[in-house]
């Protein structure tokens, strides 16, 4: 019986022990990409930072969470904003017009292409019935 408690207990540790190792990985990577992310550190700061994580990985990462954290947050939700709206944009450029298009910006189209010579005032009448239909 003492020999499966053992067994349990070394299986318990080695979980534990990975999802340790594996939490030190996240945050090491997290810290990595923020401080390539942040554009008002120095290239110099950027390689002591890096530097330290090397040889010091624990404490540095500490200092680091302790020091910066907050900013951590502020970039990571700031890159985030800006990817939704590079997003959005695409979208809506893709889309022809977005939220404010619809009928109007379908029509407004259609009148250009007219005023082009594009298309013929009967072909504009056609798209304007579909546009508002």
């Amino acid at each position: 019986m003492d020999d499966f408690l053992s067994h349990v207990w070394d299986f318990i540790w080695m979980f534990f022990t990975i999802f340790v190792f594996v939490a030190w990985l996240i945050a090491l990577f997290s810290i990595i990409v923020d401080l390539f992310r942040d554009r008002e550190l120095s290239g110099w700061a950027k390689a002591v930072w890096l530097l330290f994580l090397m040889f010091v990985p624990f404490l540095t990462a500490l200092i680091y969470l302790i020091a910066r954290g907050r900013g951590m947050a502020g970039r990571s939700v700031a890159q985030a904003r800006a990817q939704q709206d590079a997003a959005d944009s695409y979208i809506r450029s893709v889309a022809g017009g977005g939220p404010v298009g619809g009928p109007a910006t379908e029509i407004a189209k259609a009148k250009e292409l007219l005023d082009a010579g594009s298309i013929t005032q009967t072909e504009f009448d056609s798209l304007k019935a579909k546009a508002l239909a």
